[in-house]
């Protein structure tokens, strides 16, 4: 059988297939599912930087309440056993998940300031978490703030971070930046060990019933796989940094592309959604002998075998290619299926 083992992270991998946050790693049942359906690696759902404010500006609230009452007023001192903050428990799944699971555990922080994120990745350092995820998440909405400035604001959050983590620290990013190469290479000169790409934002809808703005989740789709391989096809061997894909990965051979274009793993979340943990054992088979059809003896040897830099033609996953593929959509072939 072919080797399906990997490095990401420094971290050493039975195969490349990870699952990425989700539902799935809030309970030790499901996270568990996802072990024996043969994951190498569980990226916890994300603490969120408003849950970090939130919770600590209401465990303010009941530690101020009552500062100007009379004296003997001492209801009015909360007992802070009963306040345990929302940080505090995902602190607590992680040391769960480590005590009952033999993958690797990543955990995950999704933000854009500085914040308590210093603290917190600390604080899941000393929890037992394998390597930490930064899921760098700022939609600007100010006409006034330019793209260097964001850009920055990012780069300095993940060299704060370095600075007091000793874990592997991995930064998931969005498409949506102007010269991509540019700020990958920056992040990892900040001290980022992975890039993960893409981050898959979920965009409101408009109910017209109740003329309300409504959150509307919608899980990726196999097609969306071409983004993040092209780009970590550009990417390989150009930044140095594990290059980890995620976003469309529903299948073994989803996998595959991703490793032939240079991904050290391939993450996936809206697969095991779809089709439950037990898919990632159906994908991983499917990887398996897709490779053994291919003369592939491990996974090592695939990989980035279908990088820009390693392709006959490099200007395929540039814009040269792009009058070439308008060229040659056939009209005729779908005025034919439509009769």
């Amino acid at each position: 059988m072919a080797d399906l083992s990997t490095t990401y992270l420094g971290l050493q991998l039975k195969n490349p297939l990870v699952a990425s946050a989700s539902p799935l790693s809030e309970k030790v049942e499901t996270a568990r599912q996802l072990e024996e359906a043969g994951v190498s690696a569980i990226v916890m759902y994300s603490l969120f930087e408003e849950q970090i404010i939130h919770e600590s500006l209401e465990l303010d609230y009941y530690l101020e309440r009552g500062t100007y009452a009379y004296a003997e007023a001492l209801t009015y001192f909360p007992d802070v056993g009963h306040y345990a903050l929302a940080p505090d428990k995902y602190l607590d799944k992680i040391r769960e998940l480590k005590r009952n699971l033999s993958v690797p555990i990543i955990a995950s922080l999704n933000g854009a300031s500085l914040g308590g994120w210093i603290k917190y990745a600390q604080k899941i350092e000393d929890a037992g978490a394998d390597a930490l995820e930064l899921n760098l998440y700022y939609l600007a909405t100010d006409p006034n703030m330019t793209a260097a400035e964001l850009e920055e604001r990012y780069v300095q959050l993940v060299q704060s971070v370095r600075s007091h983590v000793r874990i592997p620290l991995a930064v998931k990013l969005s498409p949506f930046f102007t010269v991509l190469p540019n700020i990958a290479q920056r992040l990892v000169e900040a001290g980022a060990d992975g890039l993960v790409l893409f981050n898959r934002f979920y965009q409101p809808d408009f109910d017209l019933e109740t003329m309300e703005v409504v959150p509307n989740l919608t899980l990726s789709r196999p097609e969306e796989l071409r983004l993040p391989l092209r780009w970590i096809a550009i990417l390989y061997g150009r930044v140095p940094a594990d290059l980890a894909l995620t976003t469309g990965v529903h299948s073994g051979r989803d996998i595959a592309k991703s490793i032939l274009a240079g991904a050290a793993v391939a993450m996936t979340t809206s697969a095991l959604l779809l089709y439950g943990a037990k898919h990632a054992a159906t994908m991983l088979a499917e990887l398996q002998q897709w490779m053994e059809e291919h003369e592939y003896t491990a996974v090592g040897q695939m990989r980035g075998a279908m990088s820009q830099q390693s392709v006959a033609e490099p200007a395929a996953f540039e814009r040269a290619n792009y009058a070439k593929v308008l060229s040659s959509f056939d009209l005729n072939a779908i005025s034919m299926r439509e009769r």
